[in-house]
């Protein structure tokens, strides 16, 4: 056993442990309520442990994989995500070709890019080619009613959905000296910061928030997203031996990608408002689609990337 498995294998443990005392909390709580009563909050709360499950398990058995397992649950995690995104966009027959493109030759080549460590490409091929033929190829089709809005829909949600969640992968094409092959655990450092962050922005926004930042999108406060910056700083700063940035460098780089990730759960939520929706699916049960658990690691996968690109990297 390496030991980039052996520390994923810790952090794997480490997160177990804290799902199994959640599932333990959730039988200790219905075990008091009274025979026959039902609990709507409960109930919920734990069909989302026991998603968080079946979510922790895959994620897991991916970085095992290595760069095909987290190649392939990301490529699939786009092709949700966009798939979600897409069906509360404004759409025409005449965008039918583009959208097909969109799924089946933009999201691969991404991914194809990603795979092949071709930084060069897989940073504008989206934003530059995509952006550019696929209007090309809807404005063939002469249906210029919402064209646009229509355009500007698809961009962005390929923009979101592929294109920022395919800096996740990328990661394991940097060359950091430190890091041999263990980039795998950059992932993994991510993913933990953002979602604790975002765990703990919401619980303590919940018990001592009071200035909304938003009030019309969230009920985000700005006591808990102090709160949740410092705690994911100080999470990154426990979590600096899987990196290479060093106590101080892996506080700095949780707060970056934590707050980058709160900012992209508000314009999610944003989006949700707009379209007059709570959920994006109800793929995962308990927690809703793709988006929304992936809504703040997307905004903040291209800033880490890209932080520890400049940075860290030869």
């Amino acid at each position: 056993m390496t030991q980039t498995t052996m520390n994923l294998a810790l952090l794997s443990l480490g997160v177990c442990g804290i799902l199994v005392a959640l599932t333990i909390l959730g039988e200790v709580l219905r075990a008091r309520l009274p025979a026959g009563q039902a609990n709507p909050v409960l109930d919920t709360y734990q069909t989302r442990v026991q998603s968080w499950w079946t979510i922790v398990a895959l994620v897991a058995i991916a970085l095992m994989a290595g760069q095909f397992g987290a190649v392939l649950l990301s490529f699939f995690a786009s092709f949700a995500a966009l798939r979600e995104f897409l069906t509360l966009t404004t759409k025409a027959r005449a965008d039918h070709l583009s959208l097909a493109l969109a799924f089946f030759a933009v999201l691969p080549l991404q991914y194809l890019f990603v795979w092949m460590g071709w930084h060069g490409m897989f940073t504008v091929f989206i934003p530059v080619y995509a952006f550019l033929v696929l209007p090309v190829v809807s404005a063939l089709r002469g249906q210029p009613a919402r064209f646009l809005i229509r355009v500007a829909e698809t961009q962005w949600a390929l923009m979101i959905c592929v294109f920022c969640l395919s800096h996740v992968p990328a990661l394991l094409s940097l060359d950091i000296a430190q890091m041999g092959d263990s980039n795998v655990l950059l992932i993994a450092f991510l993913i933990l910061v953002v979602q604790f962050g975002d765990l703990l922005e919401y619980w303590f926004g919940r018990r001592i928030g009071k200035h909304r930042i938003a009030p019309e999108l969230s009920p985000k406060t700005r006591e808990g997203m102090i709160a949740g910056l410092l705690s994911a700083a100080a999470i990154g700063a426990a979590l600096h031996w899987i990196t290479p940035f060093g106590v101080l460098g892996a506080a700095g780089m949780a707060a970056a990608a934590s707050l980058f990730g709160m900012m992209g759960h508000l314009v999610f939520a944003a989006i949700k408002r707009d379209r007059g929706v709570q959920d994006w699916s109800h793929l995962i049960p308990g927690q809703g689609g793709v988006l929304n658990q992936l809504d703040s690691v997307l905004f903040a996968a291209p800033v880490f990337y890209h932080l520890t690109r400049y940075i860290w990297a030869t």
